[in-house]
């Protein structure tokens, strides 16, 4: 998740958050991708997932009590079961969440860095048991000599989380393009110490993903940005995802303002405050909808982005995390990959990742065991906590 320190006028409100409407009374959409790899699990789809079913009247209470705005998908063998879109993507302008509504991913862009780096590790450019130092430049020695691939891939580096730094709320203010976003938060990194020493455990932070970032940048010669594009969303064939700027995302139509609530109880857009930023990073940041998802997830198990072994490597447990980690999850084994969290519930493992920024929430699980793929993305600061941990049980159980 991403999380970041708000001035002295305004900061304490603005970290707090970082972390209605239905349209069409949140019908359904049909609509259906590719079928993904068969697995020997039978087709019958439990009634408490169809419309109508459980998972589907819990979401609208949420909705109608202002507590969900946003959409949601729940696909089997590449097919949708149920889809839904609720609340407003821009409230001054009355225009409505829709299913190919554009959503910030916030921290679930981290699956699309790890997917660049494994593609560079496929072709030999990058190798997991070397140190930063062998790729980029301008990191001491205690880092460039000790903190390997691997660390920063699983959060065990020590390099902390950049978007604490007084720093980057300055630079969320006076960045204006994707290069100085890029060097302005780098630059941030280097001069930092390391939190711990580098292997000893897990602390999840945004700075491992925008050092990999550009690690990416340096080893393929394109900008962070344009690699994605060409190699991930391109690939995936997400045709509408990109890493919008904050100028596209206050305007495009298609695009969800993120809504937040104000210390006055107030819910305000939080597209207008000039902590909005110029673009998202490797760490956070990209835009996309459910169709794209529901294509992404797709991508990952059919070897249009990676070969098979490699995706196995990447979207697999590497470090154990406690029940209480955040959030947390009684009854529940989990593991940090390589950009990908993973969750084993009655028997069966979910990955994917999660997401959550001031004014919204997302997440992504997909089940290679039982052919499922999840994807809730919202607009507002409510946590979906609950419907993630419903979607998986009732998966799990039926």
């Amino acid at each position: 998740m991403t999380r970041f320190r708000p001035p002295p006028t305004s900061r304490r409100a603005v970290f707090g958050l970082l972390g209605a409407a239905s349209f069409a009374a949140g019908s359904g959409f049909a609509f259906a991708e590719a079928a993904g790899p068969r697995t020997s699990t039978g087709g019958r789809v439990p009634g408490d997932l169809l419309p109508g079913g459980k998972f589907d009247r819990y979401l609208a209470d949420q909705a109608a009590h202002g507590k969900f705005s946003g959409t949601v998908l729940l696909a089997h063998r590449g097919r949708t079961v149920l889809a839904r879109a609720h609340g407003m993507a821009d409230e001054k302008r009355a225009i409505p969440n829709r299913r190919d509504t554009l959503f910030n991913l916030a921290s679930v862009t981290k699956t699309f860095t790890a997917v660049a780096v494994a593609q560079l590790v496929q072709q030999e450019k990058v190798a997991l048991h070397e140190t930063l130092g062998t790729y980029l430049e301008g990191f001491p020695d205690e880092i460039a000599k000790t903190v390997t691939v691997h660390q920063v891939l699983t959060h065990t580096s020590g390099l902390g989380d950049y978007s604490q730094a007084p720093e980057f709320l300055d630079g969320l203010k006076k960045w204006k393009s994707a290069a100085e976003v890029m060097n302005g938060v780098m630059d941030i990194i280097r001069h930092a110490k390391l939190n711990f020493t580098p292997g000893t455990k897990f602390v999840y932070g945004n700075s491992n993903y925008h050092v990999l970032g550009a690690l990416v940048e340096r080893v393929s010669g394109l900008s962070y940005y344009d690699y994605v594009r060409r190699h991930v969303f391109a690939r995936a064939r997400m045709g509408s995802s990109d890493f919008y700027t904050g100028p596209q995302a206050r305007t495009d139509p298609r695009i969800a303002h993120p809504y937040w609530t104000t210390p006055s109880g107030k819910r305000e857009d939080f597209s207008t405050s000039e902590y909005f930023g110029f673009i998202g990073g490797p760490a956070d940041g990209a835009y996309a909808n459910l169709p794209d998802l529901l294509r992404y997830a797709t991508a990952l198990r059919t070897g249009a982005l990676m070969a098979p072994a490699y995706s196995e490597l990447f979207t697999t447990g590497k470090v154990p995390l406690s029940p209480t980690d955040p959030p947390p999850a009684p009854g529940q084994v989990r593991f940090y990959g390589y950009g990908f969290r993973n969750t084993i519930l009655n028997g069966q493992l979910v990955f994917g990742h999660s997401g959550g920024r001031t004014g919204g929430a997302t997440n992504l699980d997909i089940y290679p065991g039982l052919d499922w793929v999840t994807v809730i993305l919202g607009n507002q600061d409510t946590s979906i906590d609950s419907l993630v941990q419903l979607a998986r049980r009732l998966i799990t159980t039926g």
